[in-house]
């Protein structure tokens, strides 16, 4: 008779992991583990990155030349694969037969 209640008795509505009445997720040992290696390779990033390598003089415009070389070289590749210019005095040189009027 309350066979349905019986079984629907002790869920969680809804989505589970979402919500007001969600089911607690629990933190397992391997978790910790994990949380704690990835905090501490994250501080020892931050200490590396703490120090730089070279100073801020040294770093202003190391990459400027390499840059323009790279600009150039996608410049050139653009411009090489446009056809070549054409103008209207060769377009129309076949009408220069006689210049009778000139």
């Amino acid at each position: 008779m309350f066979l349905t209640a019986l079984l629907r008795r002790g869920r969680i509505p809804g989505r589970q992991w979402t919500g007001k009445h969600r089911r607690p997720r629990f933190v397992s040992s391997g978790a910790k583990q994990r949380m704690i290696r990835r905090l501490e390779i994250e501080s020892e990033n931050h200490y590396w990155l703490s120090m730089p390598y070279l100073t801020a003089e040294q770093e202003y415009g190391h990459a400027a030349e390499r840059r323009a070389q790279a600009f150039e070289a996608i410049k050139a590749a653009a411009t090489s694969k446009f056809p070549p210019h054409r103008y209207l005095a060769d377009q129309l040189s076949h009408l220069n037969v006689t210049k009778k009027w000139s």
